[in-house]
């Protein structure tokens, strides 16, 4: 099992087949704390072969820097069944996020594990938004 793609976007979907991502992003910068980012997703294609076949647990998690979790449990499991004559089987998964809330500035991640371990993981940083100078702001 090979996690080709694993990013936080702005949206993305699943066209037969194909991974559509609009917006890949690893930063979101704020004006003041606590933050509120309205909408975003996590996308990912996973590659299968035939020694992947039968039950698995995903487990997607978003931690801050101190291991706090920041969603609740996103659990998926995928029973995977090669298709005939085939040498390998992908998958896309997307995840849409609403409202995520961030209290603090920091470095975050979100971890994608199957069956407890971890596959990838997608670093996500939250910084103060810098005044332009003369801005008035």
């Amino acid at each position: 099992m090979d996690i080709q793609v694993a990013t936080l976007c702005d949206s993305a979907a699943d066209y037969s087949g194909k991974l559509c991502i609009l917006g890949s992003f690893d930063t979101i910068a704020v004006r003041q704390l606590p933050a509120v980012h309205p909408h975003c997703s996590i996308a990912m294609r996973i590659v299968f072969n035939d020694v992947d076949e039968g039950k698995h647990k995903l487990t997607v998690n978003l931690i801050d820097e101190d291991g706090k979790s920041l969603l609740p449990n996103i659990e998926p499991s995928m029973d995977i069944r090669m298709p005939p004559n085939r040498f390998f089987s992908s998958s896309n998964l997307v995840l849409n996020l609403q409202g995520l809330k961030f209290e603090k500035i920091g470095q975050y991640s979100i971890d994608i594990a199957v069956d407890g371990t971890i596959m990838s993981r997608i670093p996500l940083q939250v910084v103060m938004m810098q005044e332009k100078a003369g801005s008035g702001q």
